[in-house]
């Protein structure tokens, strides 16, 4: 079904069961993050990870709870990209890292970003693909949306936790998953390279041999975001600057997902960052790092290059196991 890669697959402990991840590269170095998008998981970075490797030494890309292969939050939980900021806190906890680097696209891009703004010590690089934040929501709509997300999330629950048979979702053929995950993306990616993302999306079904169901969580189609009005973005936003956070947004030029809205934050980003740097891939999709790898990353690796070099990370690295055997010793 896809095309083999050198990685390992990882599996993170936390209080639910386990997020999981594919680790591109040398284990001993600490990784580049990635972070996928809304309904899609590690497998949206297959092409780009193995290119970036090269620069970085490391790429960790995890399945975000509830995606993927990581396990799904407990019935009666409301899914919020607040908890997936938190994840990125367990994941330094785990490793004991003291400042991480972020990759993240779409909603995985805005995740990388709401870490940043509230821990900016914590992060020395942050390079976003199609997204910088989530969407605005207008005021006057803001209620009624949180009304209809609890009214859905609550039905999903309850589906969860009724004591009736388990039934499993339909069932199709790898083809015709390929072409629902296709339009059901607005066909934001080729159609070939919707096999990468449908690797982890996908399980056999029990009831006819030779088709598939959906497994990610059905409550993530009502998943609670950090939205913000404009005040409150541009807030965010000088966060960051102040910083002075070496930072990366590179957008589709063939995607609607970064409207004027966000592209008032980019100019604010160029005016207030003296570190901060964008481009626009003339023809690419929302899901361009999936279509044209090597395009995104020939201009992820020069970043990378200027901020995160490979030589000082592996200078920190050797520093750090140094002071841990020094202590073990001790």
């Amino acid at each position: 079904m896809v095309e083999t890669a050198i990685f390992t697959e990882i599996q993170i402990p936390v209080p639910w069961g386990h997020i999981s991840g594919l680790w591109y590269g040398d284990k001993s170095i600490q990784p580049l993050i990635a972070l996928h998008g809304w309904l899609d998981n590690c497998g949206t970075f297959a092409k780009l990870a193995p290119l970036l490797v090269e620069a970085t030494g490391s790429v960790l890309c995890i399945d975000l709870p509830g995606h993927g292969h990581s396990s799904h939050l407990p019935a009666g939980i409301l899914y919020q990209t607040a908890e997936f900021v938190r994840v990125l806190l367990r994941l330094m906890k785990t490793y004991k890292w003291t400042k991480i680097s972020l990759l993240g696209h779409s909603m995985g891009g805005a995740v990388s970003f709401y870490f940043a703004m509230l821990y900016p010590n914590k992060v020395d690089v942050l390079i976003s693909i199609d997204t910088t934040l989530r969407r605005y929501i207008k005021l006057d709509n803001a209620v009624d949306k949180l009304r209809n997300v609890m009214l859905k999330v609550q039905r999903d629950n309850q589906r969860l936790i009724d004591d009736t048979p388990y039934e499993e979702p339909p069932s199709y053929t790898f083809a015709e998953c390929e072409r629902l995950l296709y339009e059901g993306s607005g066909r934001s990616m080729y159609l070939e390279n919707c096999k990468y993302i449908l690797a982890r999306n996908l399980s056999r079904s029990r009831k006819f041999p030779g088709k598939f169901y959906f497994s990610r969580d059905t409550r993530l189609k009502h998943i609670l975001d950090i939205n913000a009005d404009e005040p409150l973005s541009r807030a965010m936003i000088m966060r960051i600057c102040e910083a002075k956070m070496p930072f990366l947004v590179l957008k589709g030029g063939a995607s609607r997902n970064m409207g004027p809205e966000t592209m008032k934050l980019i100019d604010l980003l160029s005016a207030q960052n003296p570190n901060f740097e964008t481009h626009v891939i003339a023809d690419g999709l929302h899901h361009v790092h999936l279509d044209q790898p090597v395009v995104v990353a020939n201009l992820i690796i020069p970043f990378l290059q200027r901020y995160r070099p490979l030589s000082l990370v592996q200078a920190v690295e050797s520093d750090a196991r140094r002071e841990l055997l020094s202590k073990a010793k001790l």
